[in-house]
């Protein structure tokens, strides 16, 4: 049993500012030893997003209490008993769908979509069912994502970790666990940008920064990036972007503009159905959307339907970017130090464990992008 210090979520739904209405209490937890299968992890940084946000505001209810966090890094302490593929002294990147490896989706290569891995992310648990969280009322708080990665400590799941090099920096290491894998991922796989082709991002987040990378990696001619905020669309445009356009009701008729009648791909990344439909009506005849962001699930879409077989328009949804984390980890890292994924750049301020409200403000109001908070 170890002491641990982690941010834990009790209430859904409190009123912001956060700073001072204080969801994520940081408070002191015990944390049994790693079982089989499983690693304990001295994390050392996490990074804060809309997912995060999502729980936090209420409009994705989870299990509480709960430890939050879920895009981090950190390095392994033990190794649960009947060993496994790491070793204590290991850096790794988790992953937020710890996948099992035998269920008919992993087998068939989409383990974003792991169905142990689903069951026990909606329960709050690891992939073995249990919590290895106790707190001083003996009360058993939740997991978040296989994860909870605002905590100084963690148990995880082996199938949630992937091994990284000494060198990475934990801060960039844990963007690799969320805003890269989903964001570049969504490119490369979801939408399988190719050279030549014109491309818009709707949201400019770490997710949607990491996406228009991956964008320009793949060869797109044409890369339009569209939010509200002003400064991130300026980000945009130091990244590779060739065109930005203001988020709002002219977005559609700008990109389509810019594009020359819609672009080949498009791809958004709010959250919201409202810019999910513009996204689709932005995308060409032929085209690909692909939509990343987490609506509450009481939203819905209304699109013509006769665009889908008339215009053979392809309307897809990315879960992790459809990535294969144990691939594409080590390949986007790869792409990172030959400098053709600079993901340092989505980096846009650093936290304490007790900043963490603070943090989510700055993520709510738009001014962040990808804030960690070092552990």
């Amino acid at each position: 049993m170890r002491g641990v210090r982690a941010a834990v979520l009790t209430e859904l739904a409190r009123p912001a500012p956060y700073a001072e209405s204080r969801p994520l209490e940081v408070r002191e937890l015990d944390l049994d030893p790693p079982g089989p299968g499983e690693l304990l992890v001295r994390l050392r940084a996490t990074g804060l997003c809309h997912s995060d946000l999502s729980v936090i505001n209420g409009s994705r209810p989870r299990p509480l209490p709960m430890v939050l966090g879920h895009e981090a890094a950190g390095q392994v302490v033990e190794v649960g008993p009947g060993g496994s593929d790491f070793a204590a002294g290991d850096h790794v990147v988790l992953s937020f769908v710890p996948a099992c490896g035998s269920c008919r989706r992993c087998v068939a290569g989409r383990p974003a979509l792991c169905e142990p891995g689903a069951v026990a992310n909606r329960g709050g648990t690891l992939l073995s069912g249990t919590s290895r969280w106790l707190a001083p009322d003996g009360t058993r708080p939740h997991h978040h994502l296989g994860v909870s990665g605002f905590a100084e400590h963690a148990v995880v799941s082996a199938a949630s970790a992937i091994r990284v090099d000494d060198d990475l920096p934990f801060e960039i290491a844990a963007l690799f666990g969320c805003a890269v894998l989903t964001g570049a991922g969504a490119a490369f796989y979801s939408a399988r940008v190719v050279p030549g082709e014109s491309v818009a991002v709707f949201g400019l987040g770490g997710v949607g920064l990491a996406a228009l990378l991956a964008a320009r990696a793949a060869g797109a001619a044409a890369i339009v990036a569209v939010d509200v905020v002003e400064h991130k669309r300026a980000l945009a445009v130091e990244l590779g972007a060739t065109h930005s356009v203001p988020g709002g009701p002219d977005a559609v008729e700008a990109v389509r503009e810019l594009t020359g009648g819609g672009a080949d791909k498009v791809i958004d990344t709010t959250g919201s159905e409202k810019v999910l439909a513009q996204a689709y009506a932005a995308t060409t005849t032929g085209g690909t959307t692909v939509t990343v962001g987490l609506p509450h699930p009481d939203r819905q879409l209304v699109l013509p339907a006769l665009s889908l077989v008339a215009e053979e328009r392809t309307l897809r949804g990315s879960y992790l970017g459809s990535s294969v984390p144990r691939r594409d980890v080590p390949r986007f890292v790869d792409l990172y130090r030959a400098g053709r994924l600079p993901v340092d750049r989505l980096l846009s301020g650093r936290l304490t464990l007790d900043e963490v409200n603070t943090g989510f403000d700055q993520l709510a109001s738009g001014d962040a992008i990808r804030q960690v908070v070092l552990l």
